[in-house]
């Protein structure tokens, strides 16, 4: 009798650390859809690695001064047999948090064919601790974190990309919508973002001593920052600019729309830091319109 409690409570309390359902519900959504719904925590470690990927909708991350992590899938279809495709799995330990969904989302060819089946719509929703790095990538749909003390890279999103706040590396790449990253402070990595279809805001929370290389841009580049000590356009879509006394990287590359940089930094904060050269203050470079399209040929 006590070895069978001593392993009952052996598998409670493995249950408990590995994560427990909170809730699991099924059944019609307000639109008529057929919805899945569930809820499960974890514990994670300071400094643990986050991923998301391969998800058919929106992935939200909010943080908090916690060191648990919640997990909240809801995925939408046409009927409950449509809801056997499309799972998103999740997998986790203190160092470690992955969610993933699985490949072919709406089923078979031969199910929609012969059943009608739509796709799986997916929505995650996360709640993490800010002390955590975090990875998304293969999103169809909108990725918006919260304040993250951490590293953020983000890519391959047909979606808007927000980003609160990121400390250290923040990488966003192939993204078919519009960017708006603020930055806490910068790792010696800096920022990168790169094929982007849409426009680009990155926000300095303070002064920040970096060099800006904006290349192969479609668009007008607005340097709103009260310690540019420097810029430089070499051509049409490449310009150099620097911050302060330069160093860290902040790199803009391929981007289809206008790139602006805004700082939250007032200027007077900028000269009572005395790490600058002249101040200039909303330095703006208007990149002229692209050439009209040749006219069409006479019609034969």
């Amino acid at each position: 009798m006590k070895t069978r409690i001593f392993f009952a409570v052996i598998l409670v309390a493995a249950a408990a650390f590995a994560g427990r359902w909170v809730n699991r519900t099924v059944g019609p959504s307000a639109s008529g859809a057929t919805r899945d719904e569930t809820r499960q925590t974890f514990r994670l470690d300071a400094g643990a690695r986050v991923e998301v990927g391969k998800i058919n909708g929106t992935v939200e991350v909010r943080t908090g001064d916690t060191d648990a992590a919640e997990v909240h899938i809801v995925r939408t279809a046409g009927s409950a047999e449509d809801l056997e495709y499309g799972r998103v799995n999740v997998e986790c330990s203190p160092s470690s948090l992955v969610v993933r969904g699985e490949r072919g989302g709406g089923g078979s060819l031969w199910h929609r064919i012969w059943n009608g089946g739509g796709h799986v719509r997916q929505e995650v929703t996360l709640t993490l601790p800010r002390r955590v790095e975090l990875s998304a990538s293969h999103v169809n749909g909108a990725v918006s974190v919260g304040e993250l003390e951490g590293s953020v890279e983000v890519s391959h999103v047909n979606g808007r990309v927000e980003v609160a706040q990121s400390t250290g590396r923040s990488e966003v790449r192939h993204v078919n919508g519009g960017v708006k990253v603020g930055v806490s402070s910068l790792g010696a990595d800096g920022v990168e973002v790169a094929r982007v279809n849409g426009n680009v805001e990155i926000r300095l929370k303070q002064l920040v001593n970096a060099d800006v290389e904006a290349e192969g841009h479609n668009g007008a580049l607005t340097l709103n920052v009260p310690n540019v000590t420097m810029q430089e356009r070499l051509n049409r879509s490449y310009t150099r600019a620097r911050f302060g006394t330069g160093g860290v990287p902040l790199d803009i590359r391929r981007v289809n729309g206008n790139i602006r940089f805004e700082s939250d930094a007032a200027a007077g904060a900028a000269q009572a830091a005395g790490v600058i050269a002249p101040v200039v203050v909303t330095t703006v470079v208007e990149l002229p319109p692209p050439p009209p399209a040749p006219p069409a040929p006479p019609a034969p």
